[in-house]
């Protein structure tokens, strides 16, 4: 089991939103810390460190796992048009 960590600008994010959409998101990032490799994850290219992206509806979450730390640190959530 990994815990979850968030960047500022997640927490920020996630604070400024609908709590309907902030409850969807939390939720799927809850099952990002039991399993951070779903069927539905991609891996975002050009990068170099390896961030991964899921989607929630509308919305992506971009994360890394780091395994030193059994942690997923979530980097950054946006609208699909301004995610990458």
């Amino acid at each position: 089991m990994f815990t979850a960590e968030f960047s500022s600008y997640a927490k920020k994010f996630l604070k400024k939103t609908e709590k309907g959409i902030a409850l969807r998101i939390l939720e799927r990032i809850e099952k990002l810390s039991q399993d951070p490799f779903p069927t539905d994850v991609k891996r975002i290219v050009n990068r170099k460190e390896k961030i991964f992206r899921v989607r929630v509806g509308d919305y992506r979450v971009q994360y890394s796992v780091i395994y030193e730390k059994n942690m997923v640190f979530i980097s950054d959530i946006e609208k699909r048009p301004r995610a990458y």
